[in-house]
């Protein structure tokens, strides 16, 4: 489409709103506003969103057009009494060229009508911000200090963007939940967007996933603390506003799903996890945890253990190894590995955390599912208290997990 047909016609430029819902109310509470163009030529509505990421047209052509769309839809929106959050796309250049004046002096002339600035979020993509980060960072947090919410779009999608939160300070993260190929669940992912959540919850940001297109996305973001939604699986954008419980009814019984599925995986896990202490406390008459001859306790327990286990070995309560690994090789025997001997795992996440919690609530505690360097696949491991100083750690292989209900 030529560019300059459409700023020939601009009239024919339509804002079109695309659903945001909230976790917590299920309700519709803002439109990401997307300009279309109506061709009289084909009588077609076509998508705008590539006419601001087109290096080859004109600043001053992608400066006037957001500005059209942006009064027109306050236009429409004045008259509400209870205006939704409206989502600007703006290119982050744009803003910074002329330091966000044209953006406010137009949210000046509407707010002089009774239009409040917290009901507009700029969205700007974490993609473009390729430099000046510490003066678009002063000038977002200017724009902020008015009222303005944030949003940062396509986090995730280079590298350093926790760098770029913590400086950026959005009120919105937003993040692209079609990374999720045909509804596949990767874990590998699930730490990924667990770092972000906690960096946004440390900033106080809230955060939105978007094109949800399946039940397994709103899975997936509901599992990992994403409060806004957006999506074909909800709502698509269209010309028209919709009613603000249009989704209250799906998600409230997708909820109610997720809750039961949760409530059955912490159950299942918790059984396992009672049914190897149970298991140990059996073992441990049978050892001597004061023995300094750690790699028979390893090998016996990998013996005992054998169904489950493929790895085991003890460390000191400051994380250094002092077993060898009792590893069992492809045909079920169990061999020790000297080479792990006096490494130290203090540095794993939630290490002394967790010896803490072993040594106060005297039983083991299995890990979430991360992925195992040596093997290349995901595991959990099970880390039992010999002693005020030992603890002896079960690595448990993806096949045995798998076969179990809930332990995925």
């Amino acid at each position: 489409m030529d560019p300059l047909k459409i700023m020939l016609q601009l009239e024919h430029v339509i804002p079109y709103y695309k659903p945001i819902v909230s976790a917590d109310s299920q309700l519709v509470i803002g439109y990401e506003v997307c300009p279309y163009f109506h061709d009289t030529d084909t009588n077609d509505e076509q998508s705008l969103d590539w006419f601001f990421s087109d290096s080859s047209i004109p600043e001053d052509f992608q400066l006037e057009l957001t500005n059209y769309i942006l009064e027109k839809t306050l236009d429409r929106f004045i008259e509400m009494q209870d205006s939704p959050l409206l989502f600007f796309n703006y290119n982050v250049q744009l803003l910074f060229n002329d330091n966000a004046k044209t953006l406010l002096e137009i949210l000046q002339s509407y707010a002089t009508r009774g239009f409040t600035y917290d009901k507009i979020v700029v969205q700007i993509k974490e993609t473009e911000i390729t430099e000046e980060m510490e003066t678009i960072g002063s000038l977002l947090k200017y724009m902020n200090a008015t009222g303005i919410q944030i949003s940062l779009d396509d986090v995730g999608q280079r590298n350093g963007n926790l760098d770029r939160l913590v400086l950026l300070k959005p009120n919105i993260v937003k993040v692209d939940a079609g990374f999720l190929k045909e509804d596949e669940l990767p874990h590998l992912y699930r730490d990924v967007h667990h770092a972000l959540s906690m960096v946004s919850r440390k900033i106080g940001a809230t955060l939105l996933f978007k094109d949800i297109r399946s039940y397994n996305q709103l899975n997936y973001a509901w599992r990992n603390g994403v409060r806004y939604y957006q999506g074909e699986y909800l709502m698509g954008d269209s010309p028209d506003l919709v009613d603000p419980t249009i989704c209250q009814d799906r998600l409230n019984r997708d909820f109610q799903r997720f809750v039961q599925f949760e409530r059955k995986r912490v159950q299942a896990q918790l059984t396992f996890t009672n049914q190897i202490n149970d298991l140990f406390k059996k073992i441990l008459p049978t050892i001597n945890s004061d023995d300094d001859d750690y790699d028979i306790i390893v090998a016996k327990v990998g013996q005992l253990c054998d169904e489950f286990v493929f790895r085991v070995y003890i460390t000191n309560e400051e994380g250094v190894q002092l077993s060898s690994n009792a590893e069992k090789n492809e045909l079920g025997e169990w061999q020790l590995h000297q080479e792990g001997k006096q490494k130290n795992w203090s540095w794993r996440p939630y290490f002394f955390e967790n010896i803490i919690r072993m040594n106060v609530e005297k039983k083991g505690i299995l890990s979430d599912m991360y992925t195992d360097i040596m093997r290349n696949e995901q595991i959990r491991t099970y880390a039992f208290p010999l002693s005020k100083t030992l603890y002896i750690f079960l690595d448990i292989p993806y096949t045995y997990l798998y076969e179990q209900d809930g332990l995925l």
